[in-house]
């Protein structure tokens, strides 16, 4: 019996679905139509620590040690993590470090993570947190106060110039995310980050994630 050959495309198509099918956890793969598949995953809270915060936390000359790396290469979320203390001594335990190590300290939180602790907090883009409420962190060799940094996440997009291209966006231009689903949610503010070392990702909270119903079957698009 003979077979004819698959040409490109089709095989390109079939490697698209076979991934969308073996997509695990709390992401979304979805054939974007451009060089890369696009790639949404749900942010849970976290923080970013200095090197020098990390040594207060858990002593001096203390290093983070991987546990599980995430999607963008050379990220990962650490072993280590903290207890959070907010305004009102209500804590958040196990808030998990993502490192490699920053030169600033940054806290993300979803809003309803905020409201437990009483904070009000703004919703910002990574790095962007003068005028942030602080907070107190503690780890097994000491505390740490934070006097800002607090802050929620603006829901954006990794890409690399090549997906920059083929959008015809620009690096802190927006653009809109489609989720499918039952619900048929869109995001209309999407945070443009481009640089040749990112991958094609979209981060958004728990909060998010919940309103719009994601999992990892959601079909999703990127729009202009």
């Amino acid at each position: 019996m003979s077979h004819t050959p698959l040409n490109r495309a089709q095989v390109e198509q079939l490697v698209r679905s076979s991934l969308l099918r073996n997509a695990a956890g709390n992401s979304a793969l979805s054939a974007s139509g451009g060089p890369n598949p696009l790639v949404v995953n749900i942010s849970a809270r976290h923080c970013h620590l200095s090197q020098a915060s990390v040594e207060v936390l858990f002593g001096k000359g203390h290093t983070l040690t991987p546990k599980k790396d995430l999607y963008m290469d050379g990220q990962y979320a650490a072993q280590e993590s903290v207890t959070m203390i907010g305004p009102r001594s209500r804590v958040i335990s196990n808030l998990r470090i993502l490192g490699p190590c920053r030169d600033f300290d940054q806290v993300e939180l979803a809003l309803t993570d905020a409201i437990s602790l009483g904070f009000e907090i703004p919703t910002r883009n990574s790095g962007d947190i003068e005028g942030t409420p602080g907070c107190m962190l503690m780890g097994p060799a000491g505390f740490l106060k934070m006097d800002k940094g607090v802050i929620r996440a603006a829901p954006h997009v990794h890409m690399h110039p090549d997906d920059a291209k083929h959008y015809g966006v620009e690096n802190k231009s927006f653009m809109k995310l489609r989720v499918g689903g039952d619900l048929g949610v869109t995001f209309d503010r999407i945070f443009v980050r481009v640089d040749p070392s990112f991958k094609l990702e979209v981060h958004i909270d728990t909060d998010e994630g919940n309103a719009c119903g994601f999992s990892q079957d959601t079909p999703c698009e990127l729009i202009k």
